[in-house]
């Protein structure tokens, strides 16, 4: 027979250390200025950006007009105007393979087309970005602005574009896509009174860190004040509906000593997974919630299979005291419960190795809540529930002291 782990020995002592993290929770929310939102959860103005030189410049001095558009293989010029039909310019990039073939094709196919080359002409077309913050409308009087980024560029850390919006009076939330070869981000600025900030004002700011020219805007969003508050009112009931589902749930199939420790232990994973973002500055994001509702669903998991193995046990050792119980049921999912973790953790592991930015952070997030949920199931459910048995013997002994 398998030798029975005496759990209970470390429910006071565990009790103790959660009421300390609890209390760690609270105090980091306080005194380290609360949770670190992310661009999720901001009232401004969101950009995707990647610091990127100007590869070309494009300007139209035709009597017609001409639009610029362009897919993964093709940068395309339209051509219309009044009595004139429609015509479209397609230039491959795997014709021209570089900015300079494609130039003089295009000036040589579109005489009224200005094409201003302000980097080495050998540059490939394919590592070619263009920006939605230039019109594609093409005139006279301001250029279209064409970047590329080569693979073999500098990197560009997350710290430089924090260190680049420094001076900015409204608050700056930055975020990494990707890897720091790919000078790829998402900037978004705090601007609660909405209409403050301007998108040149960001790239103005930008480009005085970087270099004139050497910013690409991918996309340009303005968030308002009440779509932000309406996505953070809507975390909290999101959260709450699942703690009340899962009280329901416990409730009907066990009893109610046993939903209330559920609540109560996957509460405390919550608390240990926002005490973790929150001492540690991790942003705070919408893949911020993913994680914490991913573990309420594993740590639920877990404790329901202790609940059942409580129920089984209780059935087949009828004599012994529920301590006894308790101690065996743990015993028993213990080889499970470190055997699932382990290999889920694996699995989150080799995502926090391989991924970076919000991803990376997400999979740090499911490991804490994991080794949490272990925690929670092995000596805060457990010890919940013996205590709420003690208490419910104590009164049974003091009524019947009283009645007799």
């Amino acid at each position: 027979m398998k030798k029975i782990i005496p759990f209970s020995r470390y429910f006071f002592p565990t009790a103790i250390i959660s009421i300390i993290l609890v209390l760690f929770c609270v105090g980091g929310y306080i005194f380290n200025n609360g949770f670190a939102l992310g661009v999720d959860f901001q009232a401004g103005l969101i950009q995707e950006i990647k610091v990127a030189p100007s590869a070309f410049s494009l300007r139209w001095n035709g009597l017609t007009s001409a639009v610029l558009q362009f897919d993964r293989s093709n940068l395309y010029i339209i051509v219309s105007g009044s009595g004139v039909e429609p015509r479209t310019y397609p230039f491959a990039f795997s014709e021209y393979t570089t900015i300079g073939a494609m130039r003089r094709a295009m000036e040589a196919q579109l005489e009224e087309l200005v094409v201003e080359v302000s980097a080495n002409e050998s540059i490939s077309s394919h590592w070619l970005i263009f920006s939605t913050q230039s019109n594609p409308y093409l005139g006279n009087s301001t250029p279209y602005i064409v970047h590329y980024l080569d693979p073999a560029s500098i990197p560009i850390d997350i710290s430089e574009v924090r260190a680049a919006m420094a001076g900015s009076v409204f608050g700056v939330s930055v975020q990494n896509l990707g890897a720091p070869s790919d000078r790829h981000f998402m900037v978004r600025v705090e601007d609660k009174d909405e209409g403050r900030i301007t998108s040149n004002e960001v790239i103005n700011t930008l480009e005085s860190y970087f270099g004139s020219g050497n910013i690409a805007v991918l996309r340009s969003d303005y968030v308002g004040s009440r779509f932000s508050k309406d996505l953070t009112d809507q975390v909290g009931v999101l959260i709450s509906l699942t703690l009340l589902l899962i009280l329901i749930y416990s409730a009907i199939r066990f009893k109610f000593q046993y939903a209330v420790g559920a609540v109560i232990a996957i509460m405390y994973d919550v608390l240990v997974m926002v005490a973790f973002m929150i001492w540690t500055r991790m942003e705070f994001t919408t893949l911020s919630i993913a994680a914490i509702l991913t573990i309420l669903g594993y740590s639920t998991n877990n404790t329901i299979i202790f609940f059942d193995r409580v129920r089984e046990n209780l059935r087949v050792f009828p004599d012994d005291s529920f301590v006894d119980i308790l101690n065996r049921s743990l015993t028993g999912i213990l080889g499970r419960t470190i055997i699932t973790t382990a290999t889920t953790m694996i699995a989150v592991l080799a995502l926090f190795i391989f991924t970076t930015g919000a991803m990376k952070d997400f999979a740090l997030a499911l490991l804490v809540g994991m080794i949490s949920g272990v925690y929670t199931t092995l000596f805060i459910v457990s010890g919940f529930v013996n205590f709420w048995q003690n208490q419910k013997i104590k009164r049974e002994k003091k009524k019947l002291a009283a009645a007799v």
